[in-house]
């Protein structure tokens, strides 16, 4: 369920929210491919099936940087923040990817809006992110995200 505040003062107020849970996205050999043809990343264990089921996965897995850049649209079913003028991607303090996300798996994010600070001109919330693998004992992804609303 998405969590909706108008403004900044709304968003001041979630500081320290779980968020909780994202819907499911799914790995598809398609998605795999067009991100490394975006990146340039086209390393077999990605992109050749063929060759990828004698690695050592099994199968082909996600770039990690595909996995990251999914935050955003996984983080946007968490919250929405209306009511202001511009919505920054301001960087990430960790990424750690603890577990491979095979071809056809599902991931979801589970958030927590850790902070949320004071910047000139607006805030800078920090979220807590743990990307989880459907039916995975260790997570794709944790990350903490740093994001920023003007007014």
């Amino acid at each position: 369920m998405t969590i909706t505040v108008n403004g900044l003062e709304e968003l001041k107020k979630l500081s320290g929210t779980d968020l909780g849970t994202s819907d499911w996205i799914e790995i598809t050999q398609s998605r795999i491919n067009t991100f490394a043809d975006a990146t340039d990343d086209h390393q077999w264990i990605h992109v050749d099936p063929q060759r990828a089921t004698e690695g050592p996965f099994g199968t082909p897995i996600a770039h990690g940087y595909l996995t990251l850049s999914l935050f955003i649209p996984l983080f946007t079913g968490l919250l929405d923040v209306q009511g202001v003028a511009t919505k920054v991607n301001y960087g990430l303090n960790k990424v750690r990817f603890p577990s491979p996300v095979k071809v056809g798996s599902r991931i979801r994010l589970v958030g927590k809006l850790a902070e949320v600070e004071e910047v000139p001109g607006g805030v800078q919330i920090t979220v807590d992110g743990t990307i989880e693998i459907e039916g995975a004992t260790k997570p794709a992804a944790v990350l903490t995200s740093l994001s920023r609303f003007y007014g």
